[in-house]
């Protein structure tokens, strides 16, 4: 090549090359002079910065996973470097899979996962997360709780082969993997962990579903007994909007004044533009247990399958938005378990999700430590090893796994429910007896004008508040004229309950409809030095709701008859407690728990979503206590 200091007309042509294809202020190269930045206006935005360093212990990567119809979902794999032959935890989630595995952005593992993950990648599991079609860095539509292809899904997908197309692709493309794969997540993911037992993968080896949504009208998100759920206003506005989503914009003030002065939950979705949202129309559209809600009921999917991989179903006892779904799973799948070894049933001490956080305490109850910890280490983790370890240690699955509460202690159980169910009866005096009244009733006004607080006010459907709203002492209604208040004896030995109660209560209204409402509740003694912050605390166990015009059959709402009395039977949440000596157990009855529940018109209306003003009417409740009509609290009492 010739010389360009002798050939003046080339170094021409050489430098016009150069800052051609440099950026300006570079041509000063040409005379070995690097330029200043600070000279040169240049476009600063960097197209991608990898946060993952070199000097990180683990590998982090992201993929496109192809769907049998072309869509491809994003998914994120990370591992610590170095390992093989490791099993695969996957979860599904409309939760945003690269932030879910970014926290902290560390060089750690352990730090930029959830706290739950912890003990598994510590010990050489993938860990792999996916965010649903439609959400986030996914392809395809999203659709709430995606139903089962068929009669409700006429494409050929949904979440059960989504997670067989993307299991299929994981156990073929990741290098480190032994080829088998557990599921687990919770609330949403619990669903989408038990959609994928439905005709799963061969590769597919053991699932844990946390706080599933199993049946949004049974006793899930959206309805319990079906009494609406109104806040679910908020979370699909969050979940189903590209743009301008997160809560309803109705201010930060006290939410039983703001839903009060909407109305029904039409007029409130009217007054806040939410009818646009294909979720919260299909809310109001089926306010009854009919076949849309039906068909979406997990329980009955799975019940209806032969169950091929092992499964470990979790809730916490109080559980604020998913109470029903773990045990409704577990009821349907239990009868094909012949040899006790393909369910298992764990209920702890927790609120909502809380067994992948620290669960030392809820609320002001305190725990023999770590519960949550406790949970994952000694019955998950080797749950899932025995099941998805090349290795393998034995299974020793306990068939049920219960966290008594009052006692505060873990428990094993063969079946559950594992007390004999025994009925406590209201009574004369507002008394509770074992030995049913002869004759008796009780009567109050409940009036929608003014319908009961579920919580002290200001309520917010948010934060703490939202998260130890079951556990709130229920002195606050106490006395009040529209809340019957029946409370027994000092107890001079423990009363130890396993299962869910069932509520027996009979019941007329001088209206043509009614809810009902039903608390159990734990009474602290007066003086309670152990821990004065308790003493004559009401705890509530269980409660739940029921409205009257389903009580010839949920798919079949009719209006109730003035004064005629009717038998209102429906089951408190699941939970395992000891009422311990020197307390009392006190049971409620009211017939609003608001504003969690939309109000109950008490006059006949074809839909209550749209009940007008007119509609809502004071009536007088009479709850009957004597005979053939003795209404009761049922107990699953445990002889242990």
């Amino acid at each position: 090549m010739a010389n360009p200091q002798q050939q003046p007309g080339r170094v021409a042509l050489w430098l016009a090359a150069l800052a051609t294809f440099a950026l300006p202020g570079w041509e000063s190269m040409a005379q070995d002079k690097p330029p200043k930045l600070t000279d040169t206006m240049l476009n600063e935005q960097v197209a991608e910065y990898d946060w993952v360093r070199p000097q990180a212990d683990y590998v982090r990567r992201t993929v496109m996973i192809p769907m049998r119809d072309g869509t491809k979902l994003f998914t994120v794999i990370i591992h610590r470097k170095g390992v093989t032959d490791a099993p695969i935890l996957f979860t599904r989630t409309p939760y945003n899979a690269d932030r879910m595995t970014s926290r902290n952005r560390s060089q750690k593992i352990e730090e930029i996962l959830p706290i739950a993950d912890a003990e598994f990648v510590n010990d050489g599991y993938i860990r792999v997360y996916q965010d649903v079609r439609g959400m986030y860095g996914s392809e395809g539509d999203y659709v709430m709780n995606r139903p089962l292809r068929g009669p409700l899904n006429p494409t050929k997908v949904d979440h059960s082969t989504d997670a067989y197309d993307s299991i299929d692709w994981l156990v073929k493309n990741v290098k480190e993997t032994n080829g088998k794969v557990g599921i687990t997540g919770s609330s949403y993911l619990g669903f989408t962990s038990l959609m994928a037992l439905i005709d799963p993968h061969p590769a597919l080896k053991a699932a844990v579903p946390q706080s599933p949504m199993v049946d949004g009208w049974i006793g899930d998100d959206w309805f319990h007994n079906g009494a609406f759920r109104v806040f679910g206003f908020d979370f699909a506005l969050g979940q189903t909007v590209a743009k301008g989503g997160g809560d309803v914009p109705k201010g930060m003030g006290d939410e039983y004044t703001a839903y009060l002065k909407a109305g029904s939950a039409m007029d409130y979705a009217k007054a806040y533009g939410l009818l646009e949202l294909p979720t919260i129309r299909k809310m109001l559209e089926h306010p009854a247990y009919d076949a849309w809600w039906q068909g979406q009921a997990v329980d009955k999917l799975l019940g209806a399958r032969k169950l091929t991989v092992p499964v470990m179903l979790v809730t916490g006892q109080w559980d604020q938005e998913d109470s029903y779904g773990a045990p409704a799973v577990y009821r349907a799948l239990e009868p094909q378990d012949v040899n006790n070894d393909m369910v298992s049933l764990v209920i702890g001490p927790w609120r909502h999700s809380q067994v992948n956080y620290e669960a030392r305490a809820l609320g002001p109850l305190e725990w023999e430590g770590d519960t949550g910890l406790q949970f994952r280490t000694r019955y998950m983790k080797p749950f899932l090893d025995c099941h998805l370890k090349s290795l393998a240690p034995p299974c020793d699955t306990p068939p049920v796994l219960t966290y008594a509460t009052g006692a505060n202690r873990w428990e094993v159980s063969q079946q559950w429910p594992a007390g004999s169910y025994t009925p406590l009866y209201l009574d004369a005096g507002f008394s509770l007896s074992w030995i049913r009244p002869e004759t008796g009733s009780d009567s109050y006004v409940s009036d929608p004008a003014k319908p009961v607080p579920m919580l002290p006010r200001p309520i917010r459907l948010d934060g703490e508040q939202w998260r130890t709203w079951l556990v709130q002492d229920q002195r606050f209604v106490d006395g009040r004229p529209d809340v019957l208040s029946y409370v027994g004896p000092v107890l001079d030995k423990p009363l130890h309950i396993k299962g869910a109660p069932k509520v027996e209560l009979h019941a007329a209204t001088s209206g043509s409809d009614s809810d009902f409402v039903v608390k159990l509740i734990d009474v602290y003694p007066e003086e309670y030095s152990a821990k004065p912050h308790l003493a004559g605390y009401q705890l509530g166990i269980g409660i739940e709701i029921f409205r009257g015009r389903y009580v010839h059959g949920f798919a079949t709402p009719a209006p109730l008859e003035p004064g005629k009395p009717y038998a209102f039977r429906w089951a408190l949440p699941d939970v395992d407690h000891v009422f311990l000596p020197g307390h009392r157990i006190m049971v409620q009855v009211q017939s609003s728990l608001f504003p969690l529940y939309d109000r109950n018109p008490q006059t006949w209306v074809p839909s209550i979503m749209e009940a007008k003003s007119t509609d809502y009417k004071a009536a007088t409740q009479t709850i009957h206590r004597g005979g053939t009509m003795a209404s009761a609290v049922l107990l699953p009492i445990s002889q242990d």
